[in-house]
């Protein structure tokens, strides 16, 4: 059981979570487009299973290149705790992505350039001589490009090809898309918050530290803000194969929680910024549900 827990620790399971939303939703709006009633559930769950194990490569590596970094940001990870030993971490990465790169294979290209863009990104990250996770620009590019456009735009495709035999992004895609892009932005910025002090002791000056918690913290939530303004303006100009009412009864209920949140955010607090970050996950998650949702109501 102790074993179980910490490998869900490895695993950062926000991430494993958001993963799985991410393709069941680009799969339900992929199925919404069918005229016929064939699920394709093998393809799902190897899909599933391939970018899962690219998910935990990701992260593991990361783990793995930021041991001593992380024993002061998050010393309840496994092998910052010492509960997994260096060995024990290579290990699981090197089966999470021979896994993903030979399930990725089998299904076809679309999947297969998805797990590829992923992992040389990933790589890139947390590796030198690149290290990118040093540098605030290429940081936030890392999971921008990875959650933002890679996944949605060619997890789509790869569905929409095995389901519909199409190869064409429809216009709910491209806003589902943009929308997920800003998320990956604020994510991006927001998990540093409460990691300042390990990432300031050993040089890796992200936004945060440039010019402040209190401004990253603002603008990030004037832009989330702004995205859900728009998402409940959108279904009504556009024809997005949603339905409208869902669609935008969810987006204002999603802006409402997101300032009930924020105001009860004290920044010089680790524990309530920590809190917040999480929160921010799950507003990522209700994302692809409510596009989902609304695809298949109005689909």
């Amino acid at each position: 059981m102790n074993f179980l827990i910490n490998f869900i620790r490895f695993s950062r399971l926000h991430t494993v979570v958001g993963t799985s939303l991410s393709i069941l939703a680009l799969y339900l709006l992929a199925l919404s487009m069918s005229e016929y009633q064939d699920w394709h559930l093998p393809e799902l769950l190897l899909t599933l299973a391939s970018c899962l194990g690219a998910n935990i490569y990701i992260v593991g590596l990361n783990q793995v290149t930021d041991v001593e970094i992380d024993r002061i940001n998050k010393p309840y990870l496994p092998l910052a705790s010492g509960f997994f030993s260096m060995r024990t971490g290579y290990i699981i990465i090197t089966v999470s992505v021979l896994l993903s790169l030979a399930i990725a294979l089998y299904i076809g290209k679309y999947l297969l350039l998805t797990v590829l863009l992923s992992l040389a990104l990933g790589t890139a990250y947390s590796l030198p001589p690149f290290r990118l996770k040093r540098f605030t620009f290429w940081a936030a590019f890392c999971i921008i490009a990875v959650r933002g456009l890679i996944v949605n735009l060619l997890l789509f495709l790869n569905f929409h090809f095995i389901i519909n035999g199409r190869e064409n992004i429809p216009p709910v895609i491209w806003l589902l898309t943009g929308t997920i892009f800003i998320y990956s932005i604020i994510i991006a910025w927001f998990k540093d918050i409460p990691d300042m002090e390990g990432d300031s002791r050993y040089e890796i000056r992200t936004l945060s530290l440039r010019i402040g918690a209190r401004k990253v913290f603002l603008i990030g939530n004037i832009l989330i803000s702004l995205i859900y303004v728009s998402l409940v303006i959108l279904p009504f100009l556009l024809a997005l194969q949603v339905n409208g009412a869902i669609f935008a009864g969810a987006h204002l209920l999603l802006l409402g929680l997101l300032w009930m949140a924020n105001s009860r955010v004290n920044l010089q607090e680790t524990a309530t910024v920590q809190r917040y970050y999480q929160f921010i996950w799950v507003l990522f998650f209700l994302e692809y549900i409510t596009f989902a949702t609304a695809g298949l109501a109005g689909g």
